[in-house]
């Protein structure tokens, strides 16, 4: 088969080009947590900008090393990472008022609905304010119980005001 030079060298090039995506796309995650970014609204999205500035640098003794891509409403602490999400979307499971109270814990302050994932980690959502947080524990850190959540008490209380989002 005789293909004509210059469309051999496209050929080439794509497959080149198409290498080079690849890796440079596997190098700039394998060194970070990757997360979803929340898309709230203006209102939460602005609380969720001020939390972020009061963020503390160390959680439970864990240095900040904030997930990909970089934004204002996401944040992590270690390797595995404890996680940050401001601005997510309001848990089903809040709505039940019998599984919100079962499930519902109160860390100076602040209420937070646990949820228990397949993956062994948790998940902790605050309830009553203006801006839904959401905190995620590795299985690697539950081993801690709720000591990373007194970390976050002081800035969402200063940040995010009690009330229905």
């Amino acid at each position: 088969m005789n293909i004509p030079r210059l469309r051999r060298r496209c050929l080439i090039g794509t497959s080149v080009l198409a290498l080079l995506v690849a890796t440079a796309a596997c190098s700039a995650t394998d060194d970070e947590a990757s997360v979803v970014v929340p898309s709230p609204a203006a209102k939460a999205a602005g609380l969720c900008r001020d939390l972020h500035e009061q963020l503390p640098e160390s959680i439970d003794g864990l240095e900040r090393t904030d997930p990909g891509p970089r934004s204002e409403l996401t944040a992590g602490w270690g390797d595995p990472a404890i996680i940050l999400r401001c601005g997510v979307e309001r848990p089903p499971e809040m709505i039940d008022p019998a599984y919100a109270e079962k499930n519902g814990v109160k860390v100076n302050g602040v209420a937070w609905l646990l949820q228990k994932n397949d993956d062994g980690s948790y998940t902790f959502t605050t309830g009553a304010r203006l801006a839904y947080v959401e905190v995620t524990l590795p299985k690697e850190r539950t081993g801690d119980g709720l000591g990373p959540l007194t970390d976050f008490a002081a800035p969402i209380k200063k940040t995010v005001p009690v009330g229905i989002a």
